[in-house]
């Protein structure tokens, strides 16, 4: 893995995880383009760069970290990988129904749908420093959302920690916390 110092070797390891996101006109509806990162997830040098990044980003930035908070689904694939190397719990955020026990829910309004997502009422204590993890930015419904769970859920959110932002969607305007991004189109 690149140094933080080394920049050449860093923008060319996230032009490369740049290079495996295929673009998908017209999933899952006419009108938009999906970023499939299926294969950044299938080249194990890929799947380490960004885990590391993220981790390194998080490190470098943040003194006290208590939890990584992952999105449902895709939040799950790279949230247990970070929060492992930050030695800190990973909690999950799904969509309605499939948490046990008592849950917060919030709804959401994503850009070709709207969920219902939740967290359990236990998941994060009082005052907990948490960073919410994602896949991807688009219109930004879905980490509004997050956010507003983890604030009601007693915790504070950092940042917002993605692998991939559709900048031209200006979801971050939505977002009420800082947004960091690995990768942009």
């Amino acid at each position: 893995m690149a140094e933080s110092g080394n920049f050449s070797d860093q923008e060319k390891a996230l032009e490369y995880v740049k290079s495996l996101i295929r673009p998908f006109p017209d999933f899952p509806q006419p009108g938009i383009l999906f970023r499939d990162i299926c294969p950044v997830l299938k080249d194990c040098n890929a799947l380490r760069t960004v885990t590391d990044l993220l981790t390194e980003h998080l490190q470098t930035n943040f003194s006290q970290i208590d939890a990584i908070v992952g999105l449902d689904a895709r939040g799950f694939l790279f949230g247990p990988l970070v929060s492992m190397n930050l030695q800190v719990p990973f909690i999950p955020v799904r969509k309605t129904g499939k948490l046990p026990g008592p849950t917060i829910q919030v709804a959401s309004t994503k850009e070709y749908g709207k969920d219902l997502l939740e967290i359990q009422a236990d998941a994060i204590e009082k005052g907990q420093k948490v960073v919410i993890l994602d896949d991807l930015l688009a219109t930004g419904g879905t980490l509004q959302a997050a956010c507003k769970l983890v604030q009601q859920a007693g915790g504070e959110v950092l940042e917002c920690v993605l692998l991939v932002e559709l900048v031209e969607l200006n979801g971050k305007s939505k977002v009420p916390a800082p947004c960091f991004s690995l990768v942009q189109f």
